[in-house]
């Protein structure tokens, strides 16, 4: 069973059902969130992880707490996310072995306390550069030495994140780059067509002709790759930054894409929690364009959502 589910979480079948997991073990409880987060389910996420937190297993408080603040992030809630990112942090320290001579296991996709302490560190990075701390986000990502393609991938993301909040989109290429390798190493779906996202983003801010003709193409290839998965946490800021490019895009085009970004944010909201709701609606990352009417307005068009 839980092979069913890390290829859900880690591998070529992010789409699958995996609403049967919610009454597992904490282990596999944990991994269905991890793909329904990815599937834009944040309200039964969220549910899954919320006693996860409470359990007396510090990998498992660690991992739980990590994955709700990259839901929280997703959404524009980075300040909600730091408190998530320090827990985990925490409790993957406690889970640390006392005898340092003691063996410990890694595990291939990351699911270990390496992995836990990599994902609160880069967790804490994402959310230092969503209240525009990159010093900081730089401090906390060099702490983090990458042990599993997963962490490799993450932190490949969170290099090239830094670098477009710092004004270098040029730099950011290459960790994308990077990230986007390991993942299709890895033969992990999602995180590829995260890591297409990640450097589309990066070409087109980066602004040359060749580069932005790159992301633009990148983009429509991710964009119809996550559509038939279901990866609607991915869909809506895809089709947002594909609304950038090209500058003669014409105005059909132009209104598919606003309407594809619209749509699975729209889907994204009435599958959220009371919280992630209020996130969204308060968070200066939500172009308010894209709300639907009844759900909550928000005037600033700026977009910060790839950190998670």
């Amino acid at each position: 069973m839980e092979d069913e589910l890390r290829a859900a979480a880690f591998g070529d079948r992010p789409g699958a059902d995996v609403w049967w997991a919610l009454t597992g073990t904490p282990r596999q409880r944990w991994l269905a969130a991890v793909v329904l987060g990815g599937q834009g389910h944040y309200a039964a996420a969220a549910t899954a992880l919320g006693p996860l937190l409470r359990s007396g297993d510090h990998l498992i408080v660690s991992l739980a707490a990590s994955t709700l603040a990259s839901h929280r992030r997703q959404l524009g809630g980075h300040a909600a996310a730091r408190p998530l990112d320090a827990l985990a942090l925490s409790t993957a320290r406690a889970a640390e072995p006392t005898d340092q001579a003691e063996p410990t296991d890694q595990d291939d996709d990351g699911v270990d306390v390496a992995g836990a302490r990599a994902d609160a560190l880069l967790g804490l990075a994402a959310d230092a550069l969503g209240a525009g701390r990159t010093a900081e986000a730089r401090r906390l990502h060099a702490r983090v030495t990458p042990q599993t393609w997963r962490t490799r991938v993450r932190h490949g993301w969170v290099a090239a994140e830094i670098e477009l909040a710092d004004g270098h989109a040029q730099r950011a290429v290459a960790p994308a780059e990077t990230a986007l390798h390991h993942a299709e190493a890895a033969g992990a779906t999602r995180h590829i067509l995260k890591s297409q996202l990640v450097l589309g983003t990066a070409l087109v801010v980066w602004g040359t002709p060749e580069s932005v003709e790159r992301g633009a193409h990148l983009l429509q290839c991710d964009l119809n790759h996550t559509n038939p998965h279901g990866l609607l946490s991915l869909i809506w800021p895809t089709a947002l930054v594909l609304l950038t490019t090209p500058p003669g895009r014409n105005s059909a085009e132009s209104a598919r894409l606003r309407e594809t970004a619209a749509n699975a944010l729209s889907c994204v909201l009435r599958r959220a929690d009371p919280i992630s709701r209020r996130i969204a609606a308060s968070s200066p990352w939500i172009p308010g364009s894209l709300l639907r009417s009844g759900e909550p307005p928000n005037a600033d068009a700026e977009t910060n959502f790839l950190t998670d």
